[in-house]
């Protein structure tokens, strides 16, 4: 009895919101039951043309979605009626906004970075300090209408401003001055709700204040070379690493795994390769980073808890996954889902397989990533035109996003089994449907005819398009190879050849060759040319195509060239960076000697060799005298000129196949792999020594220097390398003590003499 009577008052509906702290009170849960209010609010915010309405009362504020694009100034009183609808926080979707009366704007609040990153005072009216680091104008997409946009730097973080001004002499008076800003605060937000930045909505440039102006013009700063910008880069990042747990719905070893716990789901970048079971339940740390409306951890580390609870993919339909809502939590970034499709064609590229699915009449693509180690699993060969389930991670292209319109994506599978045929392909398609009525219909025939020749040309152009996509693999996957560079560049030539119809074209290197299909009379061709660009510096050379005069220029010429050019800055500067970090791993940057690195492998060489053919060499431990002395009173540049000098000067004593090495400080050492007892060794030694008679000058500087020297022949001295450089180092120490005891050379007797010049 008592639930029948209780039972109707529970069906009721909720009585109607009459205050905006009676909508403020309500959480995400209550407001999604659609409840009735009317009540009071000021404007703090008004943008009819984009439908943004920011209200407050008092100490609470909330946004609201009006009806209309009708402008409301900050500081009027209006009545709204509408429904409640939930979202980061609870909104109001009216159906009337009535102006009543202007009054007072509430009282701006101060407000931290942390305080708005935490939404701390979400939709109030704040009041922040900031220093503008880049103020532009921007159109809205939907209305046509100009506004400003600040992007601001606090102390904690970025911020974005969006200010109700078109006057773009106003917004290059700002860059680099410190501003106090007042507006409402808002947020930037994914497909789910989640907080990903901060945003203000200011009404006018009135409340932008400058509160310290900058002394020199942006505009007037000094030119900086390219590849110097860096050196004024600077940041302090303060991010506290963050831990969360969720089920392992997607793992690439080395580099990302998606978390999913519930409706939430998490990018993490990592570059562990632990095994990792996709469902087993995972903890990661990282850091919280936000790019382009996506939440990620980065730097993650992962570790399993031995719960495995494999998630069920939720289905969905391609208008779910790509609309992205700017107001409702359902979004399916990085959430694992299940979607029915037409398989249209598929393609092995380098590094992934790629499936271009059609659902409801509209394309995705389906990725499966191929694993950094190990062996590349054989493609999945779906006949185009089944019926196919994909599973896998939904990935959104966010720099394409505007809220509340499609957007891309991508479907990224966890192994080739997340393809799940349905249905074989069809007997009945567009084809057979063709010939049908061809046989049926003779009068149709031209109409038949003609669709099968526009049905040829696309499939010659889909042929050439894969031809040209596996050439491109191959060539990207020749630059990380051993094949010779100017293959790499004379197949590129060939590339551009074969996309632009044939077409003689060749390449030339500014300090290298000409490579590719050059013409010998050039007068008689139509020539484009495009820039080999460099990442820094100068370029690095062109790209040349030759066409019969007759002809028109083409959009695809250039586009082909560019990529091309793409292609050769790519092939040119690996192999250059692979060659320098060679040298500087092998050689001492100072003197250009063979550093301990080169000495060590080459000593280890030698002896492997000595031992199969039972023969001997020589080793050379040689230590600048007083080198010390010489950095301590004349500073370290002419230190280091001391050094360059003394090793060119033995390196001239030496024969072409001896090694000259810097040890490190002022030790060297010399390996002498053909010599035959200690008496060619000794000879040697000598010459080395002489090397130091003359006087060395430079800056204004005259020094007499010296060296000690210690040899060691292999075996007789040392089996192994650690033990052949002790023996040569001993020598060495005793041939210095010897001299410092006071039987040094004639030479050597006399103390190091440095005489200044005056310098000019």
């Amino acid at each position: 009895m008592a639930f029948a009577v209780l039972s109707p008052a529970w069906s009721s509906e909720p009585a109607t919101l009459t205050s905006l702290h009676a909508v403020y009170a309500l959480d995400n849960a209550q407001a999604a039951r659609r409840i009735h209010a009317i009540f009071e609010a000021t404007v703090i915010y008004s943008r009819g043309y984009e439908r943004l309405l920011y209200v407050q009362d008092g100490n609470e504020a909330f946004f609201v979605s009006p009806p209309t694009t009708a402008e409301y100034l900050p500081g009027d009183r209006v009545m709204i009626k509408g429904d409640t609808q939930q979202s980061f926080r609870p909104l109001v979707v009216a159906s009337d906004v009535t102006f009543l009366r202007h009054g007072d704007l509430p009282k701006p609040v101060p407000a931290t970075f942390a305080d708005l990153i935490r939404a701390k005072y979400d939709c109030r009216l704040v009041t922040v300090r900031a220093s503008v680091r880049a103020a532009d104008l921007v159109t809205s997409g939907s209305a046509g209408k100009r506004s400003s946009r600040l992007q601001l730097v606090m102390e904690g973080g970025h911020i974005e401003a969006n200010l109700d001004s078109e006057d773009e002499w106003d917004l290059i008076d700002l860059l680099d001055d410190d501003v106090e800003i007042t507006g409402a605060a808002a947020g930037k937000f994914d497909d789910k709700m989640q907080q990903t930045g901060v945003a203000l909505y200011v009404s006018s440039i009135a409340n932008v204040k400058i509160l310290k102006n900058v002394n020199t013009h942006p505009w007037s700063l000094p030119l900086t070379r390219m590849d110097q910008v860096l050196a004024g880069y600077n940041v302090q990042d303060h991010t506290q690493r963050v831990r969360v747990r969720g089920t392992i719905t997607y793992y690439q070893p080395g580099a990302a795994v998606v978390l999913q716990d519930g409706s939430r789901s998490l990018w993490i970048t990592t570059h562990t390769r632990k095994p990792f079971r996709i469902g087993e339940v995972a903890d990661a740390i990282g850091f919280p980073e936000a790019h382009d409306r996506t939440l990620n951890l980065a730097d993650g580390e992962i570790q399993g808890t031995g719960i495995y609870a494999p998630l069920t993919p939720k289905q969905a339909s391609w208008e779910q996954l790509a609309f992205w809502n700017n107001s409702r939590p359902d979004g399916h970034q990085n959430d694992l889902v299940s979607i029915d499709g037409e398989v249209v064609t598929d393609v092995r590229e380098a590094t992934q397989d790629v499936y271009v699915v059609v659902s409801d009449g509209r394309l995705f693509t389906a990725i499966y990533r191929h694993p950094r180690e190990g062996v590349v699993p054989p493609m999945r060969k779906v006949p185009v035109g089944s019926k196919v389930r994909i599973t896998g991670i939904c990935t959104t292209d966010t720099n394409t996003v505007i809220p509340g319109q499609e957007v891309p994506f991508n479907i990224l599978l966890r192994s080739v089994d997340d393809i799940s045929l349905l249905a074989s392909p069809s007997l009945l398609n567009v084809r057979n449907l063709i010939v049908l009525i061809g046989l049926l219909l003779l009068l149709l025939l031209a109409v038949g005819a003609r669709g099968w020749v526009i049905e040829r040309r696309v499939r010659n152009q889909n042929a050439a398009a894969a031809y040209i996509e596996r050439k491109r693999s191959r060539i990207l996957e020749e630059i990380n190879g051993s094949r010779p560079l100017a293959e790499i560049i004379e197949e590129i030539t060939e590339l551009v050849s074969f996309r632009l119809d044939g077409a003689p074209s060749w390449c030339e290197i500014f300090d290298g060759a000409q490579l590719g299909n050059r013409p010998a009379e050039l007068s008689s061709f139509r020539v484009v040319s495009e820039t080999i660009p460099a990442r820094s510096g100068p370029p690095l050379g062109m790209i040349r195509a030759a066409f019969d005069p007759r002809t028109h220029a083409r959009a695809a010429e250039s586009e082909m060239l560019s990529r091309s050019a793409g292609l050769a800055t790519l092939a040119i500067e690996t192999r250059r960076l692979y060659s320098d970090l060679r040298h500087r791993s092998e050689f001492d940057l100072l003197t250009d000697v063979h550093n301990r690195f080169s000495l060590d492998n080459y000593v280890d060489r030698q002896i492997e060799k000595a031992r199969e053919s039972a023969s001997v060499f020589g080793l050379i431990y040689i230590d600048l005298n007083d080198f010390k002395q010489v950095n301590d009173v004349y500073g370290h540049q002419v230190g280091d000129l001391y050094l360059q000098e003394a090793a060119k000067r033995m390196k001239r004593q030496l024969r072409g196949f001896d090694m000259l090495a810097r040890l490190g400080g002022d030790e060297f050492a010399v390996i002498l792999p053909a010599v035959h007892n200690h008496a060619e060794v000794e000879e040697i030694a000598l010459r080395l020594e002489r090397s130091f008679d003359a006087p060395f000058a430079f800056e204004g500087c005259i020094l007499n220097g010296s060296a000690s020297l210690g040899i060691a022949l292999y075996p007789e001295d040392g089996a192994t390398r650690d033990s052949l450089l002790s023996s040569a180092d001993a020598a060495m120490y005793v041939a210095k003590q010897t001299k410092k005891n006071g039987h040094p050379s004639s030479r050597d007797s006399q103390k190091q003499e440095v005489t200044h010049r005056e310098r000019t």
